[in-house]
């Protein structure tokens, strides 16, 4: 997600990112949702009544409007894309846009936000997943500050959230104000890989979830393959994740099998709920962390 444009929009952005924000504050109230913690953006949709759909397609995401609403996601995108893709179609949903397809984004135009439903979706994700009451809440509980946190905190306070280390950069400097832009610039040249060797301190091409002891969200989402870095001391249910090593920072595990459990660390101060789908799941959200997918 761009950022930067030549040429001045023909559509106030500061009045619709108002529209959007308060479109995404009422959506998490309509689902009787908080307004400041992480969400599972499949859960919302399911709530809404609008049915979310992975499939191996290659573009970011699809909404189309009837009955019922549907969501169409590629599978083949990042988990955390994958998140804020939904986000942005059930904008166009809670706008009441027409149906819409969006391209692969590096495809696309230059400036896609001169397209003011374009711009409120894309908001809208924004504020529906990332609350500024929430963002605020994460950085200080963990006694760090948006300004001096470090890639490694930007990344562990992404993953919270479920969304994209790039993201969240963009979100707290352009959507919310919370960093300068400058800084988000100087930890957006951090490099995904670089960002797992100075966690795991080795070079890995898996994906990485990161969930310390003040993770707010009840459930990690992952998919098979996917490693996970948990609190230390870390135990797990099931036969779903495999104990990879410990770590100064915790201990590190690998999913490896679709299904539910539970991880607990601490004496059971800390718990999550561990969701694991099959690699490039294809089907209805709802069914993702079944073994056996029977939808249509």
């Amino acid at each position: 997600m761009s950022m930067m444009r030549t040429t001045k929009p023909n559509f106030n952005r500061r009045a619709l990112a108002t529209q959007a924000m308060e479109a995404a504050i009422t959506t998490r109230a309509k689902a009787k949702l908080d307004q400041h913690s992480p969400i599972c953006i499949y859960g919302l949709c399911e709530t809404l009544g609008v049915r979310v759909r992975f499939n191996n397609i290659n573009m970011e995401g699809m909404y189309l409007r009837g009955v019922p609403p549907r969501i169409h996601l590629s599978a083949r995108r990042p988990l955390p894309r994958r998140v804020y893709n939904c986000a942005h179609e059930l904008g166009h949903h809670v706008f009441g846009h027409g149906s819409s397809i969006d391209e692969l984004r590096e495809d696309a135009k230059e400036h896609p936000w001169e397209d003011p439903k374009e711009f409120l979706a894309d908001t809208f994700a924004g504020f529906a997943l990332l609350p500024v009451m929430g963002l605020r809440r994460a950085f200080a509980v963990r006694g760090w500050t948006p300004e001096t946190a470090t890639a490694a905190q930007m990344f562990t306070i992404a993953c919270d959230f479920g969304v994209g280390y790039a993201t969240l950069l963009t979100h707290l400097s352009a959507g919310v104000n919370i960093i300068s832009r400058a800084r988000a610039a100087v930890l957006q040249r951090v490099a995904p890989k670089a960002l797992r060797l100075e966690i795991l301190g080795a070079l890995t091409p898996e994906p990485l979830i990161v969930a310390d002891r003040n993770r707010a969200a009840p459930t990690v989402d992952a998919e098979v393959k996917t490693l996970l870095l948990l609190p230390p001391g870390t135990e797990t249910t099931g036969d779903n994740l495999d104990y990879e090593r410990d770590l100064a920072v915790g201990r590190l595990f690998r999913a490896v099998r679709t299904g539910i459990m539970q991880a607990r660390a601490y004496n059971g101060a800390w718990s999550a709920f561990v969701r694991i789908a099959p690699e490039a799941y294809v089907g209805l959200a709802q069914y993702r962390h079944l073994e056996d997918d029977s939808n249509e």
